[in-house]
């Protein structure tokens, strides 16, 4: 397999030293064409590509000698390595795609010289910053044990990753070269959220009413549609200096209009979608290991004492028990809304075996059930159960451990009011993404040392089990990553161990937006729908349709000259801390440095906020644990090594890894096939636990199964 895979970047390299060759002789050669100094940049930047280009391919040749060792195992090749190469190989075939077409096509009527320099100058940015990031990556390689993906005991190592971080260009990524490395269905998609994100950055903060924000956002978008190298600098900025209320602000929209009422239209209908308040009372559940005893649950008490919890139960069938006056009587809203079991025609199902537990993503400071809605429909429907979704509170008002106690309460009262949720409880999975599948881990850990009934299975998707800023080869793609960067990242991680802000109870209606968000959202949405086909013009540049160019583009004339707006060449302040580059090299640097507060609270190292970090009795006992993971995503890494780290305690795990996904592809499902397929092998995952044969305390006892998925 590895032969392939030399094979494969040899044919890469050598196809780029050709489109360069041929470039650079056919614009350097005679001609009448009226091109001038965009011709001369065109040769500037190919000349520095094929000099990057040489300088990679040696550096390729060393990680595919040894990526594999970095594996879960022979059948499922996933690890940061593997990406980062994969990533730069996406880099050079847009690169030699965009070099054919100027090479075949410079000489026509309908060629736009300008357009095609600054694509080529922004992937020659990209390939620069790459570049760095393998140079870091084999720092790595070189400074961590055999087959160890994080440097956990090297501190010095981290925070130099991070002091890079804050000086390295990246808005390259987020401009011209925004989601090359991802499934080419998705890019449009991520050109929406981008331009949605810096024209609503552009006016957050404003002293406006909410429609007049909102409108504020809609003028100032088209100016990041039709200017990539505007848009790259502005999202760069916003990613890097802005507060976390702004991002909690923004991905709260998903709350909204722009996105729920989309999936509510695409989504399964369902016959009982109620939300539900838990008043704090104790619990009294049977111990596993004599039901003749009992433990006491206590109701979440961190931070400010007892208070509710809040659930959403979505059941694709009509259950005995969903229709009873005693849930009913949890209900959220008053009078309690009509649903199904009102309905004389609809007809009763019996009780389910099985049921299934979620706990939604958001880096613990954002979204609710609702957000995830779309999804959990599907599940209930695809694996006829019903579904519990947990909407615990929220950082950074309510920081580790509230999540935890909630999260764990609500299993508790869901193993012993099952017969309410339309389910005898038979069969108890767990499921969550990102944020969402640690508190699944976590959740389960509190279960065994409780005493009480664990999970029979954990289906975690793209779980973030290391709290920390702790350098791997996959946390290298926060530098490029427009979902989760690391800027992003550190807030949420320092917001959940309570490094962010003071806290505060929340009101009960926190899920609720603001006028604001609810007029911001509803315009977006008229504004991205609108913009949508524009934006697909600029994604595929090579269409021989019309374009407005930037009026900043005018006055480039060369890869180095015009980058000064924004980055340059020099070295990042603080010089002698950062990481060591060949002789020669050095990556380009932003004006616009990135404040990131490395993880230094000790919470982070908790064992309940960071499983990965747990002593191997704290994780003997779990359930099988199956992480669906992207090869794509930053937090890959974190995947991979808590699978080894089951595996190699004997516990039943499996790790399957898709490709060409963005972290967070479970709420992009419908988006492409891509998302539609990872999205069925999570469902997959979470029948294997329905319909195992045996108990769990036997299942520990099964081999593992492990899978990849390409």
């Amino acid at each position: 397999m590895r032969v392939d895979s030399d094979m494969d970047y040899k044919v890469v390299f050598a196809a780029l030293e050709t489109v360069c060759e041929d470039n650079i002789s056919a614009l350097c050669g005679p001609s009448d064409l009226p091109y001038g100094s965009v011709a001369q940049r065109l040769v500037t930047c190919m000349r520095q590509i094929q000099e990057h280009g040489r300088a990679l391919e040696p550096l390729v040749a060393s990680f595919t000698a040894v990526y594999h060792h970095y594996d879960f195992d022979e059948q499922t090749p996933g690890n940061g390595y593997r990406t980062l190469v994969k990533v730069l190989q996406s880099c050079l075939l847009h690169i030699i795609q965009k070099g054919r077409y100027i090479a075949s096509n410079y000489n026509g009527a309908f060629f736009r010289a300008d357009h095609n320099a600054s694509e080529m100058e922004a992937y020659c940015s990209a390939l620069c910053q790459l570049r760095a990031l393998l140079y870091l990556a084999k720092q790595l390689i070189n400074d961590n044990d055999h087959g160890q993906l994080y440097s956990l005991q090297d501190g010095d190592l981290s925070r130099k990753f991070v002091q890079e971080y804050s000086s390295m260009h990246k808005a390259c990524f987020y401009g011209r070269c925004l989601g090359f490395q991802f499934s080419p269905t998705l890019r449009p998609f991520l050109q929406t959220v981008v331009i949605s994100m810096v024209s609503y950055g552009e006016t957050y903060g404003k002293q406006q009413s909410g429609l007049g924000m909102a409108a504020l956002s809609l003028l100032t978008s088209g100016k990041y549609v039709i200017d990539p190298e505007l848009r790259g600098a502005e999202f760069e900025r916003i990613t890097q200096n802005l507060d976390l209320q702004f991002w909690k602000s923004f991905w709260n929209l998903t709350e909204s209009g722009l996105i729920t009422g989309f999936s509510r239209i695409a989504s399964s209908p369902v016959k009982v979608n109620l939300t539900l308040t838990l008043p704090p009372v104790a619990l009294r559940l049977p111990l596993a290991s004599d039901p003749s005893l009992s433990a006491t649950v206590s109701p979440p008490l961190a931070h400010w004492g007892p208070g509710p919890v809040h659930m959403r139960l979505i059941s694709y069938e009509l259950r005995e028990g969903q229709e009873s006056e005693e849930l009913r009587a949890f209900s959220r809203t008053d009078p309690p809304p009509i649903t199904a079991s009102q309905l004389p025609w609809v007809q009763k199902q019996p009780r389910s075996p099985w049921l299934l537990i979620h706990f939604h993503g958001g880096g613990f400071v954002a979204q609710t059930s609702r957000s995830h809605e779309n999804y959990l429909r599907s599940w209930s429907k695809e694996l006829n159960v019903p579904v519990l979704s947990v909407d615990y509170s929220l950082s950074p008002e309510a920081p580790f451990p509230r999540a935890l106690e909630e999260c764990f309460y609500a299993y508790c009262w869901a193993l012993k009011n099952c017969h309410l949720l339309g389910s005898t409880a038979e069969r108890v999975c767990l499921a969550g993404d990102s944020a969402g599948g640690n508190l699944c881990i976590t959740v389960s850990m509190k279960a065994i040392s409780s005493g009480i009934r664990v999970p029979d299975g954990i289906m975690a998707a793209y779980p973030a089990t290391l709290l920390t800023t702790d350098a791997s080869p996959s946390r290298l793609l926060t530098l490029i990553d427009p979902l989760l960067p690391l800027g992003v990242l550190t807030k949420c991680l320092n917001a959940y161990a309570g490094a962010e802000s003071q806290t505060v109870q929340p009101a009960v209606a926190s899920g609720s937006l603001s006028a604001l968000g609810r007029d911001t959202a509803m315009l977006l949405s008229d504004l991205t729908q609108g913009a949508s086909n524009w934006i697909q013009s600029f994604l595929d540049p090579m269409r021989p349709t019309g374009g407005v160019r930037s009026p900043s583009s005018a006055h480039r004339t060369s890869p180095s000259n015009n980058t000064h707006r924004t980055f340059s060449h020099t070295s990042p302040p603080n010089s002698g801390a950062h990481m060591d580059y060949p002789e020669g090299f050095e990556p380009l640097r932003s004006e616009c440095l990135a404040v990131v507060r490395p993880t230094s609270c000790p919470i982070t190292r908790n064992p309940f906020v960071s499983p990965l970090l747990a002593p191997n009795n704290m994780l003997r006992g779990l359930p099988p644990v199956h992480i669906v993971a992207s090869a794509l995503d930053a937090l890959l890494d974190d995947s991979v090594m808590f699978a080894k780290k089951l595996r190699d305690m004997g516990q039943p795990v499996s790790l399957s890894v898709v490709e060409d996904l963005p972290h967070g592809f479970l709420s992009l499902s419908q988006l492409s096939k891509e998302t539609d397929v990872a999205a069925e092998i999570c469902v997959e995952r979470m029948r294997e636990v329905f319909q195992q044969e045996n108990p769990t305390p036997a299942l520990h006892k099964r081999p593992k199964r492990e899978e990849t998925y390409h």
